[in-house]
């Protein structure tokens, strides 16, 4: 029932190593359909992918400029992404009947999340109109830092974020990032911040339970 779901911590889980792109989204499938029929409870997984293109529903083959790597079709919102060693990716998996039942809210409260987790490291993330992700601003520039693609079933989340801490760079030129061309991506690192991965977890978490409230089981 609704009310236990409630009651129910959100599950806290970081993968050690690199995970695979399909075993991921075979378990966030599987995990979405648990929580959505109350067997399970809700989730935010944090992994690092192997490099990979992924395209989302609104992807244009035209922005696969250079299939350096595997590229997998998904059912996420968004165009393409890439994921890699060294990039943050949180997958959210929450049930929205206890949230509101608003996806563009969910949506507004994972910019949010990603926001403060940057601010914790004194960067200045920041949304930007007709632009999915989180920018940071560099002079004359501008740069993407985080990407944002979900999918929603039966009001259960799944997909997520992914935060870019010290992949490689020069992975993203087989794409145009999420369909926008003209500016560039960073990282924590590339702005000179050369936090590890588990300070980034720290502050995520942090930051998830300022956003979303509730608490965690450990």
């Amino acid at each position: 029932m609704l009310s236990d779901r409630l009651t129910q911590p959100v599950e806290w889980r970081a993968a050690p190593g690199l995970t695979p792109y399909p075993e991921a989204v075979a378990f966030m499938e599987e995990r979405a359909s648990a929580i959505a029929a109350g067997q399970r409870p809700e989730m935010v997984w944090l992994v690092e992918h192997p490099p990979v293109y992924t395209a989302g529903t609104s992807a244009k083959d035209a922005d696969l400029l250079e299939a350096r790597f595997p590229v997998f079709r998904t059912g996420r919102g968004g165009q393409f992404t890439y994921h890699g060693p060294g990039q943050r990716v949180g997958y959210v998996m929450l049930d929205l009947r206890r949230r509101g039942s608003d996806v563009r809210a969910f949506v507004h409260a994972l910019e949010e999340w990603l926001i403060r987790t940057l601010a914790a490291f004194n960067v200045k993330g920041e949304r930007r109109a007709g632009r999915v992700g989180i920018w940071v601003a560099r002079g004359p520039r501008e740069d993407k830092i985080a990407a944002i693609g979900v999918r929603v079933r039966r009001w259960v989340t799944f997909h997520g974020v992914s935060l870019n801490v010290e992949p490689d760079l020069s992975h993203f030129s087989g794409i145009v990032p999420c369909g926008i061309s003209g500016h560039g991506v960073t990282s924590l690192h590339d702005l000179g911040i050369l936090v590890s991965m588990a300070d980034v977890d720290v502050a995520m978490k942090n930051a998830f339970a300022d956003v979303f409230g509730g608490y965690f089981s450990l």
